[in-house]
């Protein structure tokens, strides 16, 4: 089992910028995937970005495509999610998760999630 824990969320103004961590315990870290999702109040879970176990692929969801960027340190145990040029439109709950197959973007092919972190972005 794989335990996940999220932090650097916050309140920013609109155009700023977070970065999220994602630290994992409980097995090896490189080997898996992992994924970031987000969910606003009212709103399903969406799907944000993903990562490979080695890095070598990143996805996005257009609405973040070029301006979210996702990486990962082994070494560490870390995921993290730069957030740059934010909308009040990213506010959510962001959450990660881990995968070992499957298409990234669909959330029923990961297996541990976190407790989410929550990002407010005021216009």
């Amino acid at each position: 089992q794989v335990q996940l824990v999220e932090s650097g969320g916050g309140l920013v103004q609109a155009g700023g910028s977070l970065r999220l961590s994602c630290a994992a315990s409980g097995r090896t870290f490189s080997s898996y995937g992992m994924g970031w999702f987000r969910q606003a109040p009212g709103k399903e879970r969406e799907f944000v970005a993903a990562i490979s176990w080695n890095a070598a692929r990143t996805y996005y969801a257009d609405s973040v495509k070029g301006r979210f960027t996702a990486s990962r340190d082994n070494a560490r145990n870390t995921v993290y999610l730069q957030m740059n040029s934010l909308k009040p439109e990213d506010t959510a709950v962001y959450i990660c998760a881990n995968i070992y197959g499957g298409s990234y973007s669909d959330s029923r092919n990961y297996q541990s999630w976190g407790q989410g972190t929550q990002v407010t972005v005021s216009s």
